[in-house]
């Protein structure tokens, strides 16, 4: 029986943005690296734990290290449209509004391994990328930005935290809590006006009425990011596939109000919440900058909302679901099946 026949998703990834503020704040001590207990949802599972922030050296490695830790918390601040240190960035979100508490929480697409599996194949581009190149991706994507020089300080130093975070990582391997939570598909395709019910019910007085997000009040970036508009991410991006969106709704929000292990929405209210902020019938986003998604249709998301396809069912069903009926067809035809 196959990993999918169980009905059980294991996601990966370790882009998007979502809920956090900006933070200038000192780092908060960690526990050491190491595997601890703890309960999920799921099952039982041994969590990664990150290594100390105490730990970093003081010296030149860790002083970059520093600066790449601020700069995913503070991504607008140096390289948004008003940068202090350049302007790469499209909009005002913030590295850690989807790579939440600077990419360091379990199930929050975080950083865990992020360093110890790259360069690996992206199948959004079809080819093998390096991190900086998946750092970059963020920065184009998400951001609509334009990407940071390889060698550029900025870059050097958001690698050099991922690699310090990773440091104990074995080579190529993940470890708990560096994929989103696996959860249940529904039987039944997500519901948007459902999802709407749910957004003014959890979401709406943190991200707004419009989901046009709360900026902090020196408008320097978000304190609650936009979940669509022109100023949020870009059809490309992960958080806009629906299932990637509802593991991390279902493990992370609302934010501070819920955890992976103590989750406030249902399964079924985390993906009808994230088919309404992603319907792009009732919302608008802002032009891809031209990329091309998922060029190889074999290695295509299930979940991406846009065909050709190596199977007949419609677009709306692989962005909304019924994704049960996907899965048999292509695991009867021997075809790959991927999310």
């Amino acid at each position: 029986m196959s990993f999918y026949t169980k009905r059980s998703i294991l996601f990966s990834g370790i882009i998007v943005f979502f809920l956090t503020s900006c933070d200038f704040g000192s780092p908060k001590p960690q526990k050491p690296a190491a595997i601890v207990k703890k309960d999920t949802v799921a099952a039982k599972a041994e969590i990664w734990q990150i290594p100390d922030t105490n730990t970093i050296p003081n010296d030149e490695f860790g002083a970059m290290i520093r600066y790449g830790r601020d700069l995913v918390l503070n991504t607008a601040y140096y390289i948004g449209p008003e940068g202090k240190v350049s302007k790469n960035l499209g909009n005002k979100m913030n590295c850690t509004n989807c790579h939440l508490e600077a990419g360091t929480k379990p199930y929050a697409f975080n950083y865990f391994s992020s360093h110890a599996r790259y360069p690996q194949y992206r199948s959004r581009e079809d080819k093998i990328l390096t991190l900086a190149d998946r750092v970059n991706n963020c920065i184009e994507r998400p951001h609509s930005g334009k990407p940071l020089k390889l060698d550029s300080k900025e870059m050097v130093a958001i690698v050099s935290y991922m690699k310090w975070l990773s440091q104990d990582v074995p080579v190529n391997q993940h470890v708990e809590g560096d994929s989103p939570l696996k959860i249940e598909l529904p039987e039944r395709a997500t519901d948007p006006v459902k999802g709407e019910a749910v957004y003014k019910r959890e979401c709406m007085s943190c991200h707004g009425a419009d989901g046009e997000g709360k900026m902090r009040a020196d408008n320097v970036c978000y304190e609650y990011p936009p979940l669509w508009g022109m100023k949020s991410y870009q059809p490309g991006s992960s958080m806009h596939r629906v299932v990637k969106a509802a593991a991390f709704i279902y493990a992370n929000m609302p934010n501070k109000l819920s955890s992976y292990d103590k989750p406030k929405l249902t399964i079924e209210e985390a993906f009808d919440v994230a088919a309404f902020m992603n319907d792009d019938r009732i919302h608008k986003r802002p032009f891809n900058n031209g990329a091309v998604n998922y060029p190889n249709i074999k290695t295509k998301p299930l979940d991406y909302g846009t065909g050709p396809f190596v199977d007949s069912f419609p677009d709306l069903q692989h962005k909304f679901g019924p994704w049960k009926p996907i899965l048999e067809y292509r695991e009867k035809n021997n075809l790959p099946v991927k999310f």
